[in-house]
């Protein structure tokens, strides 16, 4: 099943580690006049984020500093966002940013969609405990009082982990599940929403690739294609991530980075945080699915897109061409 791709990371843990030589590398970085970015560079951008952490230790017990604080006092800008994400263990980086997202005047949609649509119900609860223990707010009550309708229902079902188990597959239930789907869409005047979003967070992963089949060859079109027909707006968008998850994680972060660079401006945050928190999943994968897709590398694009310290930090991420 294509779900079931092989996830390769770009940032691994690097061998014959040693958390106190790192440590002491990175304050004689950040000592005196004038800041070693490349040195920064090259020591956090090529550690995995256990590393990272033991860093952090090491670094506070000989030293009896603050790295993050430290290097928040040093660096500026995207390039400080980007080692300050990367310092930060994944969920609470995750946290930071769905926060981030529903923090102050209206609410980033879109964001709230790419961090929570391609996770597993493990994932999610790793999410959801982390966020309440560093914001003493549970986010399903944040998550509400940000959204409304069908799109906020459907993010509570993520956020509760109703969806089953991955591996969870039963052929006859998916024949059936692509029948209520049809009946609810195409097959009806109007559109059953509940229909659509109760089944796309319920079944797992590997059941909802199998409805999809089952899908075309009952109606003869694409779920996607059904999709765009029946839905509109934010659930629109949130189901549709969910679908393309479902058939290629990949292709569905490469497709993101691509129209974060597009056009006129650079959504920076898209970028960092996709770049960040993929890097050790599965950000290979997303940078072959982009060159497929796009006949140029992650690495050129990005390269063009931005400048810098905080180029070569993305591009130090992105690993070689």
């Amino acid at each position: 099943m294509s779900w079931y791709y092989t996830p390769v990371p770009t940032v691994v843990p690097v061998e014959d580690f040693d958390a106190s030589a790192d440590a002491n590398a990175l304050r004689g970085a950040m000592k005196g006049f004038g800041t070693d970015e490349q040195a920064i560079i090259d020591i956090l951008c090529a550690r995995s984020n256990a590393q990272r952490q033991q860093i952090i230790e090491q670094y506070s017990s000989e030293l009896g500093r603050d790295l993050i604080e430290d290097l928040k006092s040093e660096l500026g800008g995207k390039f400080e966002d980007v080692i300050v994400g990367l310092m930060m263990p994944p969920e609470k980086y995750l946290c930071k940013q769905l926060h981030k997202a529903m923090d102050g005047m209206g609410t980033d949609e879109d964001t709230l969609i790419e961090i929570l649509a391609p996770q597993s119900n493990e994932e999610v609860k790793k999410i959801v405990d982390c966020y309440e223990e560093m914001y003493s707010r549970p986010l399903a009550e944040h998550l509400c009082s940000e959204t409304d309708g069908s799109f906020r229902r459907l993010l509570t079902m993520i956020i509760v982990g109703a969806r089953d188990p991955q591996g969870t597959v039963d052929a006859d239930l998916a024949v059936e599940q692509a029948k209520q789907l049809y009946d609810a869409g195409e097959g009806k005047l109007g559109t059953d929403e509940e229909v659509f979003y109760k089944i796309l967070a319920h079944a797992s992963f590997d059941q909802l690739e199998i409805v999809f089949e089952e899908y075309k060859k009952l109606s003869g079109q694409t779920i996607e294609q059904a999709m765009k027909a029946e839905l509109s707006g934010e659930l629109y968008d949130a189901l549709s991530a969910i679908v393309e998850c479902v058939q290629m994680a990949p292709h569905f972060f490469a497709k993101r980075l691509h129209k974060a660079m597009d056009g006129a401006g650079t959504d920076d945050a898209k970028l960092i945080r996709i770049i960040v928190s993929r890097s050790e999943i599965d950000l290979q994968n997303v940078k072959d699915e982009f060159e497929q897709m796009y006949n140029k590398t992650l690495l050129s694009a990005v390269r063009n897109e931005c400048s810098g310290d905080y180029k070569r930090a993305l591009c130090a991420l992105i690993g070689g061409a």
